[in-house]
């Protein structure tokens, strides 16, 4: 298909639905080293247009976090059908990383100032044998977990509070103070899994979260430690850093007018 004059094309917002293996790569926002979800998915945006492609994200994940349905957006420098970017991008990207879908959207869009909340899911294997298949795809405890001393714990962060105690020292939001819409803890077997949903999430909210949600269902800390964690609004009392392996940004979602898919079927081999 032969592509459209530029000057045409300019005002083509274009978003793509992203999914990736995360422990591939060193987060998704560029590296110097251009081992980074971005400089890849912008590598190919661009050989596949042959022209320079800069995206825009709905939500940077860490090294090592996983992506169910990225949303980025760029100002396509080519007219060509959604179909043509899934496929021709997809070309160029590594096997770790894939277009999952693409639409035009209005140019008043974007993925990350547009997104009315962003919602993450951890993946956590309890077994007394570390993971061996799902290694870096799912976090681990040895000890048995409580589901019913989680889910209590989990009660006191819904609604809107400062989070400052689950906010890494290298956070760079304006504001630590997020609106939490839902928690649930649900088990699968020998697996966990967390959802997270809500308005923003600071630099390692989750990974926090998890950390201290663990501590109260093993039983090292009480169901209220986690309200006290809440209200001291200081990183020093809670929990340390959970490993980023089980973390896969599940993706944003939109006003229903932008028509964003919040779904792939990338979500669905997770139990």
């Amino acid at each position: 298909m032969a592509d459209e004059p530029v000057a045409a094309a300019a005002c083509r917002r274009i978003a793509l639905g992203i999914a990736y293996d995360g422990h591939r790569y060193h987060g998704w926002q560029s590296q110097t080293d251009g081992r980074a979800v971005q400089d890849r998915l912008e590598s190919a945006l661009s050989a596949f247009a042959a022209q320079r492609v800069r995206t825009v994200c709905a939500g940077r994940t860490d090294a090592g976090v996983h992506a169910l349905n990225q949303v980025v957006h760029i100002d396509a420098p080519v007219g060509r059908d959604a179909f043509s970017w899934v496929r021709g991008t997809n070309r160029y990207l590594d096997a770790g990383i894939a277009v999952q879908w693409c639409m035009q959207v209005a140019p008043d869009f974007h993925a990350r100032n547009s997104a009315r909340g962003r919602r993450y899911r951890y993946l956590l294997l309890e077994s007394p044998v570390r993971p061996s298949l799902e290694h870096g795809r799912c976090g681990w405890v040895f000890r048995a977990l409580d589901g019913d001393a989680m889910r209590a714990a989990a009660a006191c962060l819904l609604g809107e509070h400062d989070f400052s105690s689950f906010r890494s020292s290298e956070c760079q939001a304006r504001s630590p103070v997020k609106t939490m819409r839902a928690i649930e803890i649900r088990r699968h077997g020998a697996y966990w899994r967390f959802d997270f949903d809500a308005s923003a999430f600071l630099h390692h909210m989750v990974r926090n979260l998890m950390g201290c949600l663990v501590a109260v269902g093993s039983g090292s800390r009480p169901v209220a430690w986690m309200a006290q964690v809440l209200a001291a609004r200081t990183r020093s009392v809670a929990a340390p850093t959970f490993a980023p392996d089980g973390l896969y940004f599940a993706g944003p979602y939109y006003d229903a007018r932008h028509e964003i898919p919040d779904h792939t079927p990338a979500a669905d081999w997770l139990p």
